[in-house]
């Protein structure tokens, strides 16, 4: 159940929270006061020791969103149960997502597509769906930060699943935000490219074949460039478009954005 708040706090739920990008957007809304609500394979102790530090709200779901009905249904579950709600406002953020190996579509193993794309794209769909269902009566804004990539907008060999999905990330963004649009509370939604981030996909991309992966050196010169940002930098980057008081106005849009 969620925790309610005397004062009204801001909801933030935040998949893929467990580590990387995601980890690092939750440990710094938990820095702000926000009720953070982590989704995730498996809790992350060191937000659950950062928000014991600070005092600060903190629930942590261990969703499986490979199964992504499931996740869905468990989201909507828990938000309708609370109720009228006690916040500020309510934020979805979609950040989880799985890579396959790089190389060419016909050498990837079924499954580990499958996964991908249901992880990477049904996922979010359908967690957006059951919060904004779910939500649709709270007089508060609301807001969906999909966390999409370059990548669903430029094609690049050896990694067609991931572009497939961010692509349907970015398009599925589109069309949400203007049913939203047409509504007296709509929801703003935005499918947001968070720059060039050191995580464990870099490190994947890196440590490919060439044979499979002809644009691997690129990524090998991002890291020997410098040109990577850490988690932590992503993170107020993608947080600071989030606070934007035109946040919505532009349905997909990239962190370097004016």
């Amino acid at each position: 159940m969620l925790a309610r708040m005397h004062t009204p706090a801001h909801l933030t739920i935040i998949t893929g929270a467990s580590r990387g990008l995601g980890a690092a957007l939750a440990a710094q809304r938990l820095h702000e006061g926000h009720h953070v609500v982590g989704i995730a394979r498996h809790a992350s102790p060191e937000l659950e020791a950062l928000a014991a530090a600070r005092g600060a709200s903190l629930d942590q779901w261990a969703l499986d969103l490979a199964d992504p009905v499931a996740a869905a249904q468990a989201l909507a579950s828990r938000l309708v149960a609370q109720g009228a709600p006690a916040w500020a406002s309510a934020t979805l953020v979609n950040n989880a997502g799985v890579v396959t190996p790089p190389g060419p579509l016909d050498a990837t193993p079924l499954g580990d597509a499958s996964t991908a794309l249901r992880v990477g794209l049904e996922a979010a769909m359908l967690l957006t769906a059951a919060f904004l269902h779910a939500t649709d009566t709270w007089a508060l804004p609301r807001k969906v930060l999909n966390i999409s990539s370059g990548l669903g907008r430029r094609a690049m060999a050896g990694s067609a699943v991931y572009c497939a999905a961010k692509a349907g990330m970015d398009h599925f963004t589109r069309a949400v935000a203007l049913e939203q649009a047409a509504r007296p509370n709509g929801a703003k939604l935005v499918s947001l490219a968070p720059g060039v981030i050191d995580t464990d996909m870099q490190t994947q991309l890196r440590s490919a074949d060439a044979q499979r992966f002809p644009e691997r050196e690129r990524f090998v010169q991002l890291q020997r460039l410098g040109q990577l940002d850490s988690p932590a930098q992503a993170a107020r980057k993608v947080l600071a478009y989030l606070d934007r008081p035109d946040f919505g106005q532009a349905p997909v849009a990239d962190v370097r954005d004016a």
